[in-house]
């Protein structure tokens, strides 16, 4: 008896620890990285990925472990999509440097291509944005849940407040060293002059250059308003933030967890614009209560930026990327102000 005892003890015993085991294995880590700051008070991917792992613990009832690594933990965006694509990171959010996988990313910065947020989202979300998705996954093995924002770019001046192109006309203008940038300040008649962000205030301040551009939120959070007293809210290109997820740890996923992941990819997108359009608009309060003038152009102002940059970027986008995405991009865009 006492040994029957023991063997079924022993059984019991021997099930729950297999059980218990089993359960361990069968819980899928998702790390998913950014460069951002982790203060949900000030980063759009924070709280981008803030909802995502919230949403995908909760909804997955514990099957997926979403484990966030901010500030650039996993290294910078160039460094984690490079993880993503190589699947030692399973997911990603990143934006410029996204043209480095797939080049056709670059016909979102078209100059003025979008004249509002709302054009924006309906032509990311609608059929254009869909296709450019599937398109980035063939060519890249790169899945994109969701299209973020990282905003309208607008101008910033330490000497007088620029209101059209020929207030820009041979201003040292800070740019990312990128081409597109370098070729759109060009058209304008600016010099333009790579500096590393580092060390753009400190350009700023001493005159290495006479202005730059950025989104409102980078503005204030560099407290660039202490060294530029002239902000023009031009809007000249609107940044896209991607969700990269690696497609093969994607597809190993069971269906239903698939289904998961990617309502929750497109629930952060949504949070993420919400929270960085406030960000801007207590952004543009801020830079107004530190004493920054800020500008904002007439339509026959913006006519004049977007007739001096958007023909020459599309001329030299069609002779470095495939060049129907850039007729697919205006096209959208064109379609949804028809039927706005």
């Amino acid at each position: 008896m006492k040994q029957s005892l023991k063997l079924v003890s022993a059984v019991v015993m021997t099930t729950f620890l297999f059980s218990v085991g089993a359960s361990a294995q069968t819980k899928i880590v998702l790390k998913l990285a950014h460069s951002d700051s982790n203060d949900l008070t000030l980063s759009r991917k924070a709280v981008m990925s803030d909802v995502f792992a919230k949403e995908v613990n909760a909804k997955s009832n514990g099957r997926i472990n979403v484990q966030v690594f901010g500030a650039g933990a996993l290294g910078g965006e160039r460094d984690l999509i490079e993880g993503v694509k190589n699947g030692f990171i399973q997911a990603g959010l990143a934006s410029g440097v996204m043209a480095n996988f797939y080049p056709n990313a670059m016909v979102t910065d078209i100059p003025y291509l979008f004249a509002s947020n709302e054009i924006a989202d309906r032509v990311m979300d609608g059929p254009f944005g869909q296709k450019f998705a599937a398109d980035f996954l063939a060519k890249s093995g790169m899945r994109n849940l969701c299209f973020g924002e990282v905003g309208f770019r607008h101008f910033t001046s330490g000497k007088a407040p620029i209101r059209s192109p020929k207030d820009l006309s041979g201003l040292k203008i800070r740019v990312m060293e990128t081409p597109l940038y370098v070729t759109e300040m060009k058209s304008l008649g600016a010099q333009p002059t790579p500096v590393p962000w580092p060390e753009t205030y400190t350009a700023l301040q001493t005159g290495v250059v006479d202005g730059h551009e950025n989104v409102i939120p980078s503005i204030v959070f560099a407290k660039i308003y202490e060294v530029q007293k002239n902000v023009t809210l031009d809007g000249h290109n609107y940044g896209v933030d991607w969700f990269a997820i690696n497609e093969k740890f994607f597809q190993g996923l069971p269906a239903d967890l698939q289904k998961v992941v990617q309502d929750a990819g497109k629930d952060a997108c949504i949070a993420e614009r919400t929270a960085n359009r406030k960000f801007t608009d207590e952004g543009v309060k801020t830079l107004k209560e530190k004493g920054v003038a800020v500008y904002v152009p007439i339509a026959d102002e913006i006519a004049q930026f977007k007739t001096a940059t958007q023909k020459p970027i599309i001329d030299w986008l069609k002779t470095t990327v495939d060049p129907t995405w850039v007729d697919a991009i205006l096209a959208a865009v064109k379609d949804v102000e028809a039927k706005k």
